[in-house]
């Protein structure tokens, strides 16, 4: 049994490369080899998303507080609550993030496929993530 306490590693902002706005990444965590699962509990500020991303082995979030957006690719921007699972399927593009006025948090777990739990793409625009407050 391992046992890593609240506050074992320091908070760390999101990289500019990955993610617009405010974001916060705490008690991340990464298993090693054989094992592949690794996460964080991530908290973005109003306003504040993913680029789009995927990922080899699918993601789960599980919303802890506040009020988010999730979107696949090709789908709608969908609310997520506190108590809310959202499953991404391997390979499936998508972004999360808060709304526009509330801060979300969540834990984020994926596995790693050679080595890697996620691939990057483009930042979502300005005009995709307010399509949310048009509708």
């Amino acid at each position: 049994m391992q046992i890593k306490r609240s506050g074992f590693a320091p908070s760390a902002p999101g990289l500019e490369a990955y993610f617009t706005g405010t974001v916060r990444l705490d008690s991340r965590f990464d298993s090693d080899d054989p094992d592949r699962v690794g996460g964080a509990t991530v908290t973005f500020e109003p306003g504040a998303r993913t680029a789009w991303h995927t990922h080899p082995l699918g993601q789960t979030l599980i919303v802890t507080s506040g009020l988010g957006w999730a979107q696949r690719e090709g789908g709608p921007i969908e609310e997520i609550r506190p108590g809310d699972i959202v499953w991404f399927a391997p390979g499936e593009k998508h972004w999360h993030g808060a709304t526009a006025s509330t801060a979300m948090s969540h834990i984020a777990i994926a596995e790693k496929l050679n080595g890697s739990p996620v691939d990057w793409m483009e930042k979502v625009t300005d005009e995709q993530y307010h399509l949310m407050e048009t509708r």
